[in-house]
C-alpha cells in the first residue's frame, strides 16, 4: 500500500460557494482578507466585536462598516486585511432596522438606556393617531444628530460633551427614510420597520416621532436587519465567524 493510501483526509473548510479548498487557501482567502457579517448580540459596543473577531480570526487589521450602540444588535459588516477597503463603500449603503418603542418617556440619549427627562400621558395616542404621524417622517427629512453620538464637533466627540453635562449646537443633517412601517401598536409600545439612508439615527427618529405626538417617546430596542444587500440570516454571531468542517 503506497504512503498517500495511508495519509489522513486534510481538513478543508467550507466556503459558502459550497467549493472546499485545502485548509491553508481557506485560511488565507477567508481568514485573511474580506467581509464578515456579524450578527452582534445587544450588549457589547461594536469595538467589542472587533476585538473577539480578531482573538477568533488572528488578524489585527479588522474595521466595521457602520457602529451599532451598545443596546442594539444585528448587521454589524467587519473588513479584515484587505476586506477593509471595502468598508467605505458598505458604510454608505442603505440599511434596515426593526425598531421597538415606548410613547410617553424621553431620555437624554433617546434609548431606554439613558437618564428619563421627561414622562406624560400617552394613553390618549391610538394606533390610527401613530400611523397619521409616521407620514411625516417618510422621504428626505432634516435630522439633528443626538448629543450621545460619535459626531464631532471642534475635535470632539459629541458624546464627551454630554458626558459633562455640556450640550452643544448641531447642525442638521438630510437624510432619506425610503420606508417607514407601522408593525404592531398596543400603546404605550410599539415596532416599526424602517428602511433608510446613511446616516440616519433611528432613535433621533423616534425622538422626533413622539415630539409630533405631543407625548415623547423613547427607543427601547433595535435591530439591524440589513446593510446593503447583506441580511441578518447570513450574519454570523461573534465566536462562531470561521467555522471548519472535516
Amino acid at each position: 500500500m503506497s504512503p498517500a493510501a495511508n495519509a489522513s483526509p486534510k481538513m478543508t473548510w467550507a466556503p459558502a460557494c459550497g467549493r472546499a479548498r485545502p485548509a491553508c487557501v481557506e485560511m488565507a482567502l477567508w481568514r485573511l482578507d474580506g467581509l464578515f457579517i456579524v450578527n452582534k448580540p445587544s450588549g457589547p459596543t461594536s469595538f467589542d466585536v472587533i476585538r473577539a473577531a480578531r482573538r477568533e480570526i488572528g488578524v489585527r487589521k479588522i474595521g466595521h462598516a457602520g457602529t451599532l450602540d451598545p443596546i442594539a444588535e444585528g448587521v454589524l459588516v467587519l473588513g479584515v486585511g484587505r476586506g477593509t477597503k471595502l468598508l467605505a463603500l458598505c458604510s454608505g449603503m442603505d440599511k434596515s432596522y426593526l425598531v421597538r418603542l415606548r410613547l410617553g418617556v424621553r431620555t437624554d440619549t433617546r434609548d431606554a438606556a439613558g437618564r428619563v427627562i421627561d414622562e406624560r400621558d400617552a394613553s390618549g395616542v391610538s394606533p390610527d393617531d401613530l400611523s397619521r404621524a409616521l407620514e411625516g417622517f417618510r422621504g428626505i427629512i432634516s435630522q439633528t444628530p443626538p448629543m450621545f453620538s460619535a459626531v464631532r464637533h471642534a475635535g470632539q466627540r459629541l458624546y464627551e460633551f454630554a458626558r459633562q453635562g455640556v450640550e452643544v449646537e448641531r447642525a442638521a443633517r438630510t437624510v432619506e427614510i425610503s420606508r417607514l412601517v407601522l408593525v404592531d401598536c398596543a400603546p404605550p409600545e410599539a415596532t416599526l420597520e424602517v428602511d433608510c439612508s446613511k446616516g440616519t439615527y433611528v432613535r433621533s427618529l423616534v425622538d422626533d416621532l413622539g415630539a409630533r405626538l405631543g407625548v415623547g417617546a423613547v427607543m427601547t430596542a433595535l435591530v439591524r436587519t440589513r446593510v446593503g444587500p447583506f441580511s441578518i440570516t447570513e450574519a454570523r454571531p461573534p465566536g462562531r465567524l470561521v467555522s471548519p468542517s472535516a
